[in-house]
C-alpha cells in the first residue's frame, strides 16, 4: 500500500497548485516516495532487471516522471497510480526496444562494408508519406474529439476518456500489440476486458467510418 489515496490526492494537489513551496512539500513528503517504490516494483515485476545499467535507468525514469508530473489530469477519468504505472512500464519497454535495436546494429564493420553494393544505394525522400501520416493523425484526433458528448453512459465515457489519454500520451507510451492496448484500457478505466470490449466496439464502428472517408479522399 505504498500508493494510497493520500498519495493520489497529493498528486492532484500538486497539479492544481502554482506555488513552488507547496509543490515541493507535496513532492518530497508524498510523491517522490511513491514514485520510488512504484518504479522499483515495476522493474522487478516485469523483469526489466536484465537491462544493462538498470540502476541508472531506474533513476532516470524517476527523474523523468517528475518532469511529466503536471501533465496528469484527473478530469480525464484515470487514477494517478494507473496513469503513471502505465507510463512507467512503457518507458522501460521502450528502453528494452532501444537496447534490442542497438544490439542488432552492432555488427562487424568490415563485414557490413563487404555486404554493401554502392551501386544499389538509393536515397529515398519520405516527405510525402510523413506528411500524410501527420495529416491522418491530426484529422483522427479532431474526429475523436467530436465523439465526446454529455449523454454518454458511465462505462462508455470511461473508455472514451481512456482512448484520449492514450492518444494524448503518444510520446510517452508505446503500444506494441492488441493485448497491450486492452491492458492499458483496463488499468485506466478500472473495468474488466468484457466491459472494455463492449464499449470499444462502439468507437471501433465510428473509426471505420472515418477510415473509409479518409481512404476515399472525403477528408
Amino acid at each position: 500500500m505504498y500508493f494510497t489515496q493520500e498519495h493520489e490526492q497529493a498528486i492532484i494537489d500538486y497539479c492544481n497548485s502554482t506555488c513552488n513551496k507547496i509543490r515541493t512539500r507535496l513532492y518530497v513528503k508524498w510523491i517522490r516516495p511513491a514514485f520510488d517504490q512504484m518504479v522499483d516494483k515495476i522493474v522487478y515485476t516485469y523483469k526489466f532487471t536484465s537491462l544493462p545499467n538498470v540502476d541508472e535507468l531506474r533513476d532516470e525514469c524517476k527523474v523523468w516522471l517528475t518532469t511529466i508530473l503536471e501533465k496528469y489530469d484527473p478530469n480525464k477519468g484515470s487514477k494517478a497510480f494507473s496513469y503513471f504505472s502505465v507510463i512507467t512500464k512503457n518507458w522501460f519497454i521502450h528502453q528494452v526496444k532501444k537496447t534490442v535495436k542497438r544490439n542488432q546494429r552492432e555488427v562487424d564493420y568490415e563485414k557490413a562494408l563487404k555486404e554493401i553494393d554502392p551501386e544499389k544505394i538509393v536515397c529515398y525522400n519520405t516527405y510525402v508519406e510523413d506528411q500524410e501520416t501527420i495529416d491522418f493523425w491530426k484529422n483522427l484526433w479532431f474526429e475523436i474529439e467530436s465523439w465526446g458528448t454529455n449523454d454518454m453512459k458511465e462505462n462508455e465515457k470511461k473508455v472514451y476518456d481512456a482512448i484520449r489519454i492514450l492518444l494524448d500520451s503518444v510520446e510517452d507510451i508505446e503500444i506494441f500489440n492488441k493485448k497491450a492496448i486492452y491492458l492499458y484500457l483496463r488499468e485506466i478505466t478500472g473495468m474488466n476486458t468484457k466491459q472494455v470490449v463492449s464499449q470499444l466496439n462502439k468507437f471501433r464502428k465510428r473509426y471505420k467510418l472515418f477510415k473509409t472517408d479518409w481512404d476515399d479522399g472525403k477528408i
